[in-house]
Parts: structure tokens; C-alpha cells; sequence
């Protein structure tokens, strides 16, 4: 999974503090200004979520404008999971 958060830029995983992720880790990545893909750790899954938010500095401390599930339990040895990133990256 780490080759995928590298490949794709998304962030280290930090502590979530605005409560929209139940305190759990998240890492993001940018789409544009606004809008960014962000994968939630709960224990030992990962869920994948697009969100808007007001600005980059905003996520993980405030909650997030919108905020929908892309794909619970991200897999990336899945073709659909894989797809499902590359719909947002190309």
C-alpha cells in the first residue's frame, strides 16, 4: 500500500482531529484547490473518501465541507478498488 500512497502523493498519516474521521489516522491528496481524496486507517483497513474542503490547511482539524465514501475496505489487489483511486488521479 505504501506504493500507492507514494505514487499518488498522498500525505503522511496523521491524527484526525476534527472528529469526521472518529479520531482515527487519515493521509490525503490533492485533486484541485478544493476537492481531495483522503484514506482513512480504522485498525487495519482502509476506507477511501473524496471531500471538499474551505482549504488544504483545513483537513483533519476542521471538519470537511462534503465528504462522501468512495471505497470501504480499500484494497489495491482488487482491479475495482484500483480503478475507484485512478477515477480521481488518473
Amino acid at each position: 500500500m505504501k506504493n500507492v500512497l507514494d505514487y499518488y502523493e498522498f500525505s503522511s498519516f496523521r491524527k484526525d482531529q476534527s472528529d469526521a474521521f472518529n479520531g482515527n489516522e487519515i493521509s490525503f491528496t490533492e485533486i484541485n484547490k478544493t476537492h481531495f481524496l483522503i484514506f482513512e486507517k480504522n485498525n487495519a483497513t482502509l476506507n477511501l473518501y473524496v471531500s471538499r474542503y474551505e482549504q488544504r490547511n483545513d483537513i483533519g482539524v476542521k471538519p470537511p465541507v462534503i465528504l462522501e465514501l468512495v471505497m470501504a475496505n480499500y484494497d489495491k489487489g482488487v482491479p475495482e478498488h484500483r480503478i475507484a483511486l485512478r477515477k480521481y488521479l488518473g
